[in-house]
Protein backbone atom coordinates (compact mmCIF):
# COMPACT_ATOMS: atom_id res chain seq x y z
CA UNK A 1 0.00 0.00 0.00
CA UNK A 2 1.40 3.51 -0.91
CA UNK A 3 -0.34 6.19 0.49
CA UNK A 4 0.46 10.04 1.11
CA UNK A 5 -0.15 12.69 3.39
CA UNK A 6 -1.20 15.77 1.46
CA UNK A 7 -1.30 17.95 3.80
CA UNK A 8 0.80 18.03 7.49
CA UNK A 9 2.69 20.23 10.02
CA UNK A 10 5.70 18.50 11.02
CA UNK A 11 7.01 21.59 12.42
CA UNK A 12 4.16 21.86 14.90
CA UNK A 13 4.23 18.29 16.41
CA UNK A 14 5.07 18.15 20.18
CA UNK A 15 7.61 15.32 19.86
CA UNK A 16 8.37 12.51 22.23
CA UNK A 17 11.33 12.75 24.71
CA UNK A 18 14.32 10.79 25.01
CA UNK A 19 15.26 9.09 28.03
CA UNK A 20 17.96 12.37 28.53
CA UNK A 21 14.82 14.86 28.14
CA UNK A 22 15.60 15.76 24.50
CA UNK A 23 13.55 15.81 21.54
CA UNK A 24 13.80 13.07 20.17
CA UNK A 25 13.20 14.85 16.63
CA UNK A 26 10.05 13.59 13.79
CA UNK A 27 12.14 10.40 12.21
CA UNK A 28 10.12 8.59 14.93
CA UNK A 29 6.90 10.22 13.75
CA UNK A 30 7.87 9.25 10.12
CA UNK A 31 9.15 5.96 10.83
CA UNK A 32 5.42 4.81 11.96
CA UNK A 33 3.82 6.16 9.20
CA UNK A 34 6.20 4.64 7.08
CA UNK A 35 5.20 1.60 8.70
CA UNK A 36 1.27 2.27 7.74
CA UNK A 37 2.09 2.90 4.25
CA UNK A 38 2.47 6.67 4.00
CA UNK A 39 5.43 6.80 1.30
CA UNK A 40 5.47 10.81 0.87
CA UNK A 41 4.79 13.55 2.82
CA UNK A 42 3.44 17.43 2.16
CA UNK A 43 4.90 19.49 4.76
CA UNK A 44 2.60 22.69 4.64
CA UNK A 45 4.34 26.60 5.67
CA UNK A 46 1.88 29.10 7.06
CA UNK A 47 4.82 31.61 7.48
CA UNK A 48 7.11 32.61 4.66
CA UNK A 49 9.63 33.88 7.03
CA UNK A 50 9.71 30.71 8.31
CA UNK A 51 10.64 28.76 5.50
CA UNK A 52 14.23 28.02 6.12
CA UNK A 53 13.53 26.53 9.48
CA UNK A 54 10.97 24.19 7.73
CA UNK A 55 13.70 23.74 4.87
CA UNK A 56 16.36 22.25 7.79
CA UNK A 57 13.80 20.62 9.99
CA UNK A 58 12.71 18.53 6.63
CA UNK A 59 16.31 18.03 4.57
CA UNK A 60 17.32 14.63 6.18
CA UNK A 61 14.08 13.40 4.60
CA UNK A 62 13.94 12.60 0.57
CA UNK A 63 9.90 11.61 1.04
CA UNK A 64 8.84 14.77 2.72
CA UNK A 65 8.41 18.13 0.46
CA UNK A 66 7.44 21.11 1.03
CA UNK A 67 5.39 24.58 0.41
CA UNK A 68 5.32 27.90 0.84
CA UNK A 69 2.78 30.12 1.97
CA UNK A 70 1.12 32.51 4.61
CA UNK A 71 -2.16 31.13 6.72
CA UNK A 72 -4.73 33.59 6.78
CA UNK A 73 -4.85 33.98 10.30
CA UNK A 74 -0.91 34.35 10.43
CA UNK A 75 -0.53 37.77 9.20
CA UNK A 76 2.91 39.04 10.25
CA UNK A 77 4.21 42.32 10.86
CA UNK A 78 6.12 42.18 8.48
CA UNK A 79 4.58 42.63 4.41
CA UNK A 80 5.19 39.39 2.42
CA UNK A 81 4.72 40.48 -1.32
CA UNK A 82 3.83 38.86 -4.24
CA UNK A 83 7.57 39.31 -5.94
CA UNK A 84 8.92 37.63 -2.07
CA UNK A 85 6.57 35.20 -2.99
CA UNK A 86 7.65 34.71 -6.54
CA UNK A 87 11.14 34.83 -5.52
CA UNK A 88 10.95 32.17 -2.46
CA UNK A 89 8.85 29.90 -4.00
CA UNK A 90 10.73 29.33 -7.29
CA UNK A 91 13.05 27.17 -5.20
CA UNK A 92 12.86 23.60 -6.40
CA UNK A 93 11.84 22.36 -3.21
CA UNK A 94 8.73 23.96 -3.11
CA UNK A 95 6.01 22.11 -4.55
CA UNK A 96 3.16 24.74 -4.02
CA UNK A 97 1.88 27.99 -2.73
CA UNK A 98 0.28 28.26 0.58
CA UNK A 99 -1.20 27.18 3.01
CA UNK A 100 -3.15 30.15 1.68
CA UNK A 101 -7.02 31.27 1.37
CA UNK A 102 -9.91 33.07 3.37
CA UNK A 103 -11.25 32.41 6.89
CA UNK A 104 -13.71 34.27 8.40
CA UNK A 105 -14.15 32.30 11.37
CA UNK A 106 -12.57 34.54 14.00
CA UNK A 107 -13.81 38.43 15.03
CA UNK A 108 -11.03 40.69 14.38
CA UNK A 109 -9.30 39.06 11.27
CA UNK A 110 -8.85 42.10 8.87
CA UNK A 111 -11.27 40.38 5.38
CA UNK A 112 -9.64 42.72 2.78
CA UNK A 113 -6.06 41.92 4.72
CA UNK A 114 -6.80 38.22 4.12
CA UNK A 115 -8.22 38.80 0.49
CA UNK A 116 -4.99 40.77 -0.49
CA UNK A 117 -2.60 38.14 0.72
CA UNK A 118 -5.00 35.45 -0.85
CA UNK A 119 -4.65 36.95 -4.27
CA UNK A 120 -1.03 37.72 -4.03
CA UNK A 121 -0.61 33.92 -3.67
CA UNK A 122 -3.04 33.02 -6.71
CA UNK A 123 -0.65 35.63 -8.64
CA UNK A 124 2.87 34.08 -7.76
CA UNK A 125 1.70 30.52 -8.29
CA UNK A 126 0.15 31.50 -11.80
CA UNK A 127 4.30 33.13 -12.49
CA UNK A 128 5.24 29.85 -11.18
CA UNK A 129 3.32 27.11 -12.69
CA UNK A 130 2.43 25.52 -9.54
CA UNK A 131 -0.41 24.90 -7.72
CA UNK A 132 -1.70 26.47 -4.33
CA UNK A 133 -2.73 24.56 -1.02
CA UNK A 134 -6.69 26.53 -0.33
CA UNK A 135 -7.66 27.08 3.20
CA UNK A 136 -11.15 28.31 3.56
CA UNK A 137 -13.20 28.73 6.27
CA UNK A 138 -16.88 30.21 6.41
CA UNK A 139 -15.62 32.54 3.11
CA UNK A 140 -17.11 29.84 0.30
CA UNK A 141 -18.34 32.67 -1.77
CA UNK A 142 -15.38 35.07 -1.39
CA UNK A 143 -13.27 31.75 -2.27
CA UNK A 144 -14.56 30.87 -4.93
CA UNK A 145 -14.54 34.07 -6.89
CA UNK A 146 -11.03 34.27 -6.28
CA UNK A 147 -10.23 30.77 -7.53
CA UNK A 148 -12.32 31.19 -10.59
CA UNK A 149 -10.18 33.54 -12.60
CA UNK A 150 -7.11 31.75 -11.18
CA UNK A 151 -8.29 28.34 -12.48
CA UNK A 152 -9.20 30.02 -16.05
CA UNK A 153 -5.72 31.54 -16.49
CA UNK A 154 -4.50 27.52 -15.80
CA UNK A 155 -3.84 27.24 -12.25
CA UNK A 156 -4.20 24.28 -10.13
CA UNK A 157 -4.37 23.45 -6.27
CA UNK A 158 -6.05 21.72 -3.53
CA UNK A 159 -9.16 22.64 -1.33
CA UNK A 160 -7.61 21.19 1.91
CA UNK A 161 -9.47 19.71 4.99
CA UNK A 162 -12.67 19.77 3.12
CA UNK A 163 -15.43 20.70 5.49
CA UNK A 164 -17.59 22.77 2.40
CA UNK A 165 -20.89 21.52 1.51
CA UNK A 166 -21.70 19.76 -1.64
CA UNK A 167 -22.35 22.85 -4.12
CA UNK A 168 -19.17 24.09 -3.65
CA UNK A 169 -17.01 20.47 -3.61
CA UNK A 170 -18.95 20.57 -7.32
CA UNK A 171 -17.87 24.06 -8.38
CA UNK A 172 -14.40 23.41 -7.06
CA UNK A 173 -14.31 20.12 -9.20
CA UNK A 174 -15.76 21.91 -11.88
CA UNK A 175 -12.89 24.40 -12.02
CA UNK A 176 -10.43 21.40 -11.84
CA UNK A 177 -9.35 20.99 -8.25
CA UNK A 178 -8.80 18.39 -6.06
CA UNK A 179 -10.95 18.15 -2.90
CA UNK A 180 -8.85 16.53 0.50
CA UNK A 181 -10.55 14.96 3.01
CA UNK A 182 -9.04 14.93 6.65
CA UNK A 183 -9.65 13.35 9.96
CA UNK A 184 -13.00 15.34 9.85
CA UNK A 185 -14.62 13.33 7.94
CA UNK A 186 -14.37 10.39 10.78
CA UNK A 187 -16.22 12.95 13.40
CA UNK A 188 -19.50 11.62 14.65
CA UNK A 189 -21.01 15.23 14.05
CA UNK A 190 -19.76 15.15 9.82
CA UNK A 191 -22.85 13.67 8.46
CA UNK A 192 -23.32 16.54 6.00
CA UNK A 193 -19.60 15.73 5.21
CA UNK A 194 -19.95 12.29 4.73
CA UNK A 195 -22.52 12.58 1.94
CA UNK A 196 -20.21 14.86 0.32
CA UNK A 197 -17.13 12.35 0.31
CA UNK A 198 -19.59 9.78 -1.01
CA UNK A 199 -20.11 11.20 -4.22
CA UNK A 200 -16.55 13.02 -5.13
CA UNK A 201 -15.03 12.28 -8.38
CA UNK A 202 -12.48 9.87 -7.82
CA UNK A 203 -9.79 11.59 -9.96
CA UNK A 204 -10.04 14.50 -7.73
CA UNK A 205 -9.90 12.83 -4.17
CA UNK A 206 -7.09 13.61 -1.89
CA UNK A 207 -6.48 12.73 1.71
CA UNK A 208 -4.69 14.33 4.50
CA UNK A 209 -3.88 14.66 8.17
CA UNK A 210 -3.54 18.48 8.91
CA UNK A 211 -1.04 16.96 11.94
CA UNK A 212 -0.90 17.72 14.36
CA UNK A 213 -4.63 18.59 14.33
CA UNK A 214 -7.78 17.14 14.19
CA UNK A 215 -6.73 13.83 14.44
CA UNK A 216 -9.46 11.35 13.12
CA UNK A 217 -11.21 8.37 14.88
CA UNK A 218 -10.22 5.85 16.76
CA UNK A 219 -7.63 8.96 17.97
CA UNK A 220 -9.32 11.44 19.21
CA UNK A 221 -8.24 13.74 21.55
CA UNK A 222 -4.47 12.83 20.81
CA UNK A 223 -2.01 14.43 18.67
CA UNK A 224 -2.62 13.70 14.94
CA UNK A 225 0.67 12.24 13.19
CA UNK A 226 1.12 11.70 9.56
CA UNK A 227 0.35 8.07 9.86
CA UNK A 228 -3.28 8.41 10.87
CA UNK A 229 -3.91 9.28 7.12
CA UNK A 230 -4.00 5.39 6.79
CA UNK A 231 -7.31 5.60 9.30
CA UNK A 232 -8.44 8.19 6.76
CA UNK A 233 -7.99 6.16 3.64
CA UNK A 234 -9.86 3.08 5.56
CA UNK A 235 -12.61 4.91 6.59
CA UNK A 236 -13.35 6.62 3.19
CA UNK A 237 -12.59 3.39 1.55
CA UNK A 238 -15.17 1.42 3.72
CA UNK A 239 -17.71 4.78 3.44
CA UNK A 240 -17.64 4.72 -0.96
CA UNK A 241 -17.39 0.47 -0.62
CA UNK A 242 -14.15 0.38 -2.00
CA UNK A 243 -11.29 -1.74 -1.04
CA UNK A 244 -9.37 0.37 0.87
CA UNK A 245 -5.91 -0.46 -1.36
CA UNK A 246 -7.66 0.89 -4.69
CA UNK A 247 -8.91 4.37 -2.43
CA UNK A 248 -4.75 4.47 -1.41
CA UNK A 249 -3.60 3.74 -5.24
CA UNK A 250 -6.24 6.26 -6.45
CA UNK A 251 -5.30 8.81 -3.77
CA UNK A 252 -1.66 8.86 -4.50
CA UNK A 253 -2.03 8.70 -8.33
CA UNK A 254 -4.34 11.79 -7.74
CA UNK A 255 -1.18 13.42 -6.29
CA UNK A 256 1.41 13.01 -8.22
CA UNK A 257 -0.49 13.82 -11.10
CA UNK A 258 -0.95 17.12 -9.31
CA UNK A 259 2.91 17.22 -9.21
CA UNK A 260 4.63 15.24 -11.74
CA UNK A 261 7.95 16.34 -11.34
CA UNK A 262 7.98 15.14 -8.25
CA UNK A 263 6.97 11.73 -9.48
CA UNK A 264 9.91 11.70 -11.37
CA UNK A 265 11.98 12.32 -8.30
CA UNK A 266 9.94 9.44 -6.18
CA UNK A 267 10.33 6.93 -9.07
CA UNK A 268 14.34 7.36 -9.20
CA UNK A 269 14.62 7.28 -5.47
CA UNK A 270 12.52 3.64 -5.68
CA UNK A 271 14.79 2.69 -8.47
CA UNK A 272 18.09 3.26 -6.49
CA UNK A 273 16.66 1.21 -3.27
CA UNK A 274 14.87 -1.59 -5.61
Amino acid sequence: MWLVDSHCHLDMLKLAKTSSGEAAGIEGVLNAARQRGVKHFLCINVNPWHIQQLRELTAPFDDVSLTLGLHPLHQPDQPVTTEQLIEWGQAEDILALGETGLDYHYAGQERDVQLDYFQRHLDAALELNKPVIVHTREASEDTLALLKPFTEKGGQGIIHCFTEDLAFARQAVGMGLYISFSGIVTFHSADALREVAKVMPLDRLLIETDAPYLAPVPHRGKQNEPGYVRDVAEFLANLRGLEVEFLAQQTTENFFRLFPKLLAKVAKQEASLA
